[in-house]
């Protein structure tokens, strides 16, 4: 950690007042933040890891290794072939994380010193704690039990301070973060995400924040009152149309969080690659998979490909369903014409697709939470608080937008399922599946017994539910880091 700290110390800050600007150099912060403005180009700072997260690896270790799809590739992470020694992903998952975390702790503590009223202070404060929070949510659900610290880095002492902590009790971290939430994010205005400048990181995602903490913390009743707060700002589910979910619409009303990636072909390009392996193989031209499809245009790259595996299309969204997001998720054929090679397994749907890709620069936005998430995770917290009918409507509501005829009670084991399942439908490839099913408890027996990849079924272990911390990070610690569970099973 050490040399990310020094990393950060030396690096730069935004100079404008647009998360999608390159950063500038800046004066010292000590005398730095005097005005608002300066204040909002240090908090754009906090946005920039984000980008070096949300790529294809990450949606590998998200969606890929799960129970609902799968990816024969020869990126590592695919096939949890992953230890402290080699962590693949991880590396930059860790890197990436505390670098955010550094850049919220700096610029909290630049807003706190400066001269602003209290007013603007805390609605500025706010917005840095609520970055703050999403990266120890990123961090936990990744690692698990992982440093926590909310100091800014400014001298010798706090970096040596730093850099020989050991692992926080990841529950203890969400709860310290839950509780500086619930402070901060009623000072910011109570409007939608695409109501709030930039689409910024505002009341919306503090709320979300507080329900995904809440949860994992098994505290129900504080993920309700979250969720309340979201279905008063979102109101009317019915507001919000299905087909705005297709990931080459950006910014939308249903958004609470996406990251902003921006493509031109002559102009300025901020690009993933996570759609260059969420598309039917390109083989000349335009032609994807034997078949012609113009809009993909003819200069993409596609690498190995994510795909449902048989338990999804067999069991969670069959071919015969009448939902409607059917071919949003998965297609054996586009406009009439069949793929040759979906005899035995589909494509990714057209929510997935990037139209006129150049190489693998995805000019999509990815979408991290949005208001259906919220939905069903209010028909879980009433699930778990034994709210029968509140359940079975949140869920309904969430159902009857994709055309499903109402879900009825049974028994509550086959209502958790259900929700389980449909959170499987509404958010595939969604960075979610992963994170549901390690905080559910089934990660491992449910991606064991349902993926179709043999290296990553002959590779996992039960310690895989999360990923190592680096060994470099461990040796930086003195030794205060560990992955005791990677020993465990051999893996140290």
């Amino acid at each position: 950690m050490k040399r990310l700290v020094l990393f950060f110390m030396a690096s730069v800050l935004w100079s404008s007042c647009s998360i999608e600007e390159q950063p500038t150099s800046f004066v010292n912060s000590d005398n730095y933040y005097q005005t608002e403005a300066q204040c909002i180009s240090g908090l754009n700072s906090t946005y920039i890891p984000l980008r070096s997260i949300y790529s294809y690896t990450y949606l590998m270790a998200t969606e890929g290794v799960s129970d609902l799809m799968y990816i024969a590739s020869g990126t590592l992470d695919a096939q949890l072939d992953i230890s402290p020694a080699q962590p693949r992903f991880g590396q930059t998952m860790w890197t990436q994380g505390y670098r955010g975390v550094m850049y919220c702790n700096s610029i909290i503590e630049g807003i706190k010193r400066s001269p602003l009223s209290e007013e603007t202070k805390n609605r500025l404060l706010a917005e840095g704690m609520i970055m703050r929070a999403y990266y120890y949510w990123f961090l936990t659900s990744t690692f698990g039990d992982v440093p926590f610290y909310t100091e800014d880095v400014a001298n010798a002492q706090v970096l040596d301070k730093i850099s020989k902590m050991g692992r926080m009790p990841a529950v203890d971290t969400r709860n310290y973060l839950i509780q500086e939430l619930l402070t901060y994010v009623p000072y910011l205005a109570q409007v939608r995400t695409n109501d709030t400048p930039g689409n910024r990181s505002g009341a919306a995602m503090g709320w979300m924040l507080i329900g995904k903490l809440a949860q994992w913390n098994k505290k129900w009743d504080v993920a309700k009152e979250a969720m309340d707060q979201l279905v008063g700002i979102y109101g009317d589910f019915g507001q919000y149309p299905l087909s705005d979910i297709a990931l080459k619409n950006k910014n939308i009303l249903e958004s609470i969080f996406e990251i902003q990636f921006t493509y031109s072909e002559t102009g300025l390009q901020v690009t993933t690659n996570a759609a260059a392996i969420c598309m039917p193989t390109r083989s000349t031209g335009a032609i994807y998979d034997g078949v012609e499809i113009p809009e993909l245009g003819a200069n993409s790259t596609t690498w190995s490909p994510l795909r449902p595996n048989n338990y999804y299309f067999q069991t969670v969204m069959r071919r015969a369903t009448p939902d409607k997001r059917l071919e949003m998720n998965m297609l054996w054929a586009y406009k009439g014409v069949n793929f040759k090679s979906t005899a035995t397994r589909p494509w990714l749907g057209t929510k997935f697709w990037s139209y006129n890709m150049y190489n693998v620069a995805d000019g999509n936005n990815q979408r991290v939470f949005r208001y259906a998430d919220a939905l069903l995770m209010q028909a879980e917290n009433f699930m778990e608080l034994r709210d029968q009918a509140s359940s079975v409507r949140y869920l309904n509501i969430v159902r009857q937008r994709a055309g499903l005829a109402d879900y009825v009670f049974k028994n509550w084991d086959l209502l958790r399922e259900e929700i389980q399942k449909e959170r499987g439908r509404e958010l595939l490839g969604e960075y979610q599946r992963k994170y549901d099913l390690v905080r559910w408890g089934n990660w491992y027996q449910m991606t064991y017994d349902f993926t179709d990849y043999a290296s990553l079924k002959n590779n996992m272990l039960p310690c895989h539910e999360y990923y190592p911390i680096p060994d470099v990070e461990v040796v930086k610690s003195g030794y205060s880091l560990d992955n005791k569970a990677y020993e465990y099973y051999g893996k140290g």
